[in-house]
């Protein structure tokens, strides 16, 4: 396992082929692919990796049933292509999931077209045959007797936690030779006779100051894009219609569906409702917010708006406010639109080369979406001269029989790590399981539970430390190995966890104490209690 320290050495004078602003899914995505091309490849993040707009998504891997409405066939197809390949990639983290398309009486299409529309979403996916109907009577018992509903199934898939996806491809990047920075401010993108010349950076941890010549610029910072392109002396741009969504995460209520349910809100918006992590993920909404993206905030009116949605859907779950574990929000980096409404904007990305602004070798990423980063990756490398081809289809491994085998596994090596152990590190970490279950067999610190709760290991944090970039004790409990998103995590567990990851990491009671404050002001910031929520 390599040293943090070594992961941070200067980088003062040095030359990159392409140098990233971004460590969402889709700036590492982009490190990723340049990085496996041979390019020396630069990515820095001013906070955490995956702590933005990833983090704070629907959790979905979806082909955009919606964007059917707006006759946005290509992005359908694209969302799709990637869909079938991240199950295929990532079978531990993206699996199967059965949606219902619930809609009330007074819906704006008929059955006939809603049909149509599923046929050609499953045709486009390459299924031959229409989903099955179980399921459907026990959703109608749930739903509101009140309304007339109509019911109809489909398929599409889960990412429980992209915060991991993301870690696993920042680790192949880092792994194939790019150099990952987080904690790492883009202060100004050099240009000299209109074309970029490097980076200069701040290290947050540090304080320190260098500068590193670039010969590509790719700004994939999501909704901060607009000030990243304003310090390359782009100051009139306006790339960027900040959209915030707001989720709520409540408890399974008796007799909640496990499949996931895509209905109408009051307004007749869309809305998610989700089995997520144990419990629901309802969400989300649309609302403009042209402020500070790490400063959102779910508004007062978003919680109730979404806690009212769900209980018109399910009267059965009578859920109130203070049942609600937390909330959050996040800002959606749409292009900006000053005519169409947001439900109107496209959700399909774009690729902004800099060349007519009078920056040559910068190029803007404005949108994008969990599901495509690979693909808007691939276009992206290709935009900068890297041919890059599409990936094969590959036959792999049942993730259910790697589970098992991992499992056998590791009682082999040491019986004192329990299959369900095994298969909770198997879960987050795939590939990189057995390395954690070999620490973890030779040190009984490495083998403790994170805390007494959870089924999830300190060796899982200590390799985030040593092998993912992770920095503190929030990196490591929110994004690596993310048990603290759990709705019934405690200041208790916090301090449990932070002493057994401190020990094993040979951390000073100092700096275990600073740890755990660092982290409970953090969660507490992105996973806001609904009674201490700012109304807006």
């Amino acid at each position: 396992m390599r040293s943090d320290s070594a992961q941070r050495r200067p980088l003062d004078g040095e030359h990159f082929d392409v140098a990233i602003i971004g460590g969402g899914i889709n700036g590492v995505a982009i490190a990723r692919v340049c990085a496996a091309a041979g390019r020396r490849t630069l990515l820095v993040e001013q906070n955490d990796f995956a702590s933005g707009t990833t983090s704070r998504s629907t959790r979905i891997i979806h082909g955009g049933l919606r964007y059917l409405e707006h006759a946005e066939i290509g992005l359908v197809r694209e969302s799709l292509r990637e869909r079938e390949r991240l199950l295929q990639k990532e079978p531990h983290l993206v699996r199967p999931m059965r949606f219902m398309l619930a809609l009330p009486e007074g819906k704006r299409y008929s059955s006939l077209e809603i049909r149509f529309g599923l046929w050609l979403y499953r045709r486009f996916a390459g299924a031959r045959r229409p989903a099955k109907n179980g399921g459907l009577a026990e959703i109608d018992r749930l739903l509101d007797s009140g309304t007339k509903w109509s019911v109809f199934q489909y398929d599409d898939a889960q990412c429980e936690f992209p915060e991991r996806l993301t870690a696993e491809w920042l680790t192949d990047a880092v792994t194939s030779g790019a150099v990952a920075r987080n904690y790492t401010e883009a202060l100004e993108v050099e240009v000299a006779n209109g074309r970029v010349r490097g980076l200069r950076v701040r290290d947050r941890l540090t304080a320190a100051e260098f500068r590193v010549e670039a010969q590509w610029i790719i700004n994939a910072s999501g909704p901060w894009a607009d000030r990243v392109a304003h310090r390359a002396g782009l100051r009139d741009l306006q790339m960027v219609g900040g959209v915030r969504g707001s989720h709520i995460v409540v408890p399974r209520f008796s007799g909640a569906p496990e499949s996931a349910i895509y209905t109408e809100a009051l307004d007749r918006r869309p809305i998610f409702v989700v089995p997520w992590n144990g419990e629901l993920l309802v969400g989300t909404t649309e609302v403009n917010d042209s402020g500070n993206p790490g400063a959102a905030q779910p508004s007062d009116p978003e919680i109730e708006y979404l806690l009212n949605s769900l209980n018109r859907l399910f009267p059965v779950a009578g859920l109130s406010r203070d049942q609600i574990r937390y909330a959050m929000a996040g800002v959606r980096p749409l292009p900006y639109s000053h005519r169409n409404p947001l439900a109107a904007v496209t959700r399909r990305h774009i690729l902004r080369d800099h060349r007519n602004d009078g920056v040559q070798g910068m190029t803007s990423l404005i949108g994008g979406k969990l599901t495509t980063a690979g693909s808007v990756a691939r276009e992206c490398a290709r935009k900068i001269g890297i041919d890059v081809s599409e990936p094969r289809h590959e036959v792999l491994v049942n993730s259910l029989n790697l589970h098992s085998l991992l499992a056998k596994d590791a009682a082999a090596v040491d019986p004192a790590i329990s299959p369900d152990a095994a298969t909770a590190v198997k879960s987050w970490f795939g590939r990189s399981a057995r390395e954690i279950l070999r620490s973890a067999a030779a040190e009984d610190r490495f083998r403790t539970r994170i805390c007494d709760e959870s089924s999830h290991i300190v060796a899982e944090a200590v390799y985030a430390m040593n092998n993912e970039c992770a920095v503190t004790l929030a990196d490591a409990l929110l994004r690596r190995v993310p048990v603290a998103l759990s709705g019934t995590w405690s200041e208790h567990q916090t301090r449990q966890a932070a002493e057994r990851i401190g020990s094993a990491l040979g951390w000073s009671k100092a700096r275990i104490q600073s740890e755990v404050e660092q982290f409970e002001e953090e969660r507490q910031s992105f996973l806001v209690k609904a009674r201490a929520a700012t109304t807006a």
